[in-house]
């Protein structure tokens, strides 16, 4: 189990890992990725904790996003450009298709990436203490559990490295185990704002999940990553907002 753990560590953040997993073994735990989440939010969060007594909220936050994309290796914010590409392109679903797996990053994807990174920073700034370490390890561990659930109600809009995740988590207790993951940790620390974060993130998730299944067709790897750091950002705004 230890080995199977490592190895979704090693495939949502730059940590390194031991484990030589195939794509299929660590689609497998992917009900675990809760569970990274908190471990990013307690690394991050930390972080942030402690710069906040020292630095202005806004140095803060931008350090604090900083240490985010580097940590998650950019992975999933490369997914979010990719996402907005693929939506703003005109035509058939397959022509939608085509231009997320472009390698090159449309007009789109930047503003969309932009956009994220300055919706971030503000948000972070507008927290501090043991507060902002709630933020942050409230909202890391919704985005990945966002993921979980897009996977386990989405269908691959074609075969590709997204297709054993959402195969595996069609098994709906799994996705009850991430949900148990993920409602104690954000009880205890969030409480009502918790579940509110909670709430936000499935209608996000659903929204998501329409949208690319209207546009192409099911969920790409490129969806599942835009919808990380999406959710991320809802329940960052929802929390500084209550």
């Amino acid at each position: 189990m230890f080995k199977e753990i490592g190895s979704i560590f090693s495939f949502l953040t730059i940590l390194p890992s031991s484990s030589n997993s195939t794509l299929n073994e660590t689609a497998k735990y992917m009900y675990l990725f809760p569970i990274v989440g908190i471990v990013i939010g307690i690394l991050v969060g930390s972080f942030g904790f402690g710069l906040s007594f020292l630095l202005d909220p806004i140095i803060v936050s931008f350090l604090v996003v900083t240490s985010l994309v580097i940590i998650t290796g950019i992975h999933h914010a490369d997914g979010l450009a990719d996402f907005a590409d693929g939506l703003m392109v005109k035509g058939s679903k397959e022509k939608k298709l085509n231009a997320m797996k472009d390698l090159s990053t449309g007009s789109a994807g930047v503003v969309a990436i932009v956009l994220y990174l300055i919706g971030l920073v503000v948000a972070i700034s507008l927290t501090t203490g043991f507060d902002l370490f709630k933020a942050i390890l409230i909202s890391e561990i919704l985005a990945k559990f966002s993921m979980v659930l897009l996977a386990s109600l989405g269908n691959s809009a074609s075969i590709g490295s997204n297709s054993p995740f959402m195969k595996i988590m069609k098994d709906k207790k799994k996705l009850i185990i991430a949900l148990i993951i993920v409602i104690i940790p954000i009880t205890l620390l969030g409480e009502t704002t918790g579940l509110v974060m909670l709430g936000v993130t499935i209608v996000v998730t659903l929204v998501i999940l329409v949208m690319s299944n209207r546009s192409f067709g099911g969920i790409t790897g490129d969806v599942l990553g835009s919808t990380n750091e999406l959710t991320r950002l809802a329940s960052l705004m929802v929390f500084v907002s209550l």
